[in-house]
């Protein structure tokens, strides 16, 4: 099988080391993974912050680079939910507003897209039918349920499904892990106050279950947790879900929870 990997603005610029863990995984598993040169942001944060007419270039352009492919698979449930929710709604309506045949023609790019998108988890538990990686983290983790992961794509359980087949690990529950954690994108920015407050919250959970890591499925929820953290010095170290699963036991020098971040 061969897809391509929407790598996202966030983890391109800032962890790469999430997108060589994804292909690492996929590649372990049979997968051919491509990286088309072209794909740019989705995005989403022009799209929330109400530039929607801004968004359209972006949506045209992820329709066309990625039209080859039958799958394309993220490590990112916020940007996946964006193209697979927001999508097709930017494209009903540019056509409703009647702005010309190029502008209408977006509907039909977004439904093109949309199918092809999958979370990492989705693909591997729903596509692949695998949920046992061949995965090693001999460490107690906890994990986060991002809010566009648990609300707009769904995924459920997927998640835990697999990091309960991670030989060695010790999943550690999470109380109030459907609460958000604060981030949200620009909420962050123009409600700081509040941000900072529930960052906090989730934060003495994950300190609570004693974890020596807290993962998610979205660097940007990661990178606020851990900001939350690295400022009052005390809680687990943060680690995206796709790096966990990518460690096996060949890799005996990394069987420490050194190589992940605050």
């Amino acid at each position: 099988m061969r897809v391509a990997l929407f790598i996202t603005c966030v983890n391109d610029a800032f962890f790469p080391g999430t997108g060589r863990a994804t292909v690492t995984l996929l590649e372990r598993l049979g997968v051919q993974v491509d990286f088309p040169a072209g794909q740019s942001c989705c995005g989403q944060i022009q799209y929330n912050t109400g530039y929607r007419h801004e968004t359209e270039p972006l949506l045209r352009r992820f329709a066309r680079v990625f039209a080859p492919y039958e799958y394309v698979v993220t490590p990112s449930g916020s940007c996946a939910a964006m193209v697979r929710d927001n999508y097709p709604r930017i494209g009903e309506r540019a056509a409703a507003e009647g702005r010309g045949g190029e502008l209408a023609e977006l509907a039909e790019l977004a439904a093109e897209a949309v199918p092809k998108v999958r979370e990492l988890t989705e693909f591997l538990v729903d596509v692949l039918g695998v949920t046992d990686v061949g995965a090693y983290f001999p460490h107690s983790v906890a994990y986060h349920p991002t809010c566009h992961s648990l609300r707009m794509l769904r995924v459920g359980d997927r998640p835990l499904r697999l990091l309960r087949a991670v030989e060695g690990l010790e999943l550690r529950e999470l109380a109030g892990a459907q609460e958000c954690c604060g981030f949200g994108g620009t909420f962050a920015v123009k409600n700081a106050a509040v941000s900072s407050a529930m960052g906090a919250d989730k934060v003495a959970d994950a300190v609570a279950t004693g974890a020596e890591v807290l993962c998610a499925a979205d660097n940007s929820c990661l990178t606020h947790i851990g900001g939350t953290i690295a400022r009052t010095g005390r809680g687990p170290r943060v680690m995206h879900l796709a790096e966990i699963l990518a460690r096996t036991g060949a890799d005996a020098p990394s069987r420490t929870a050194e190589g992940v971040r605050r």
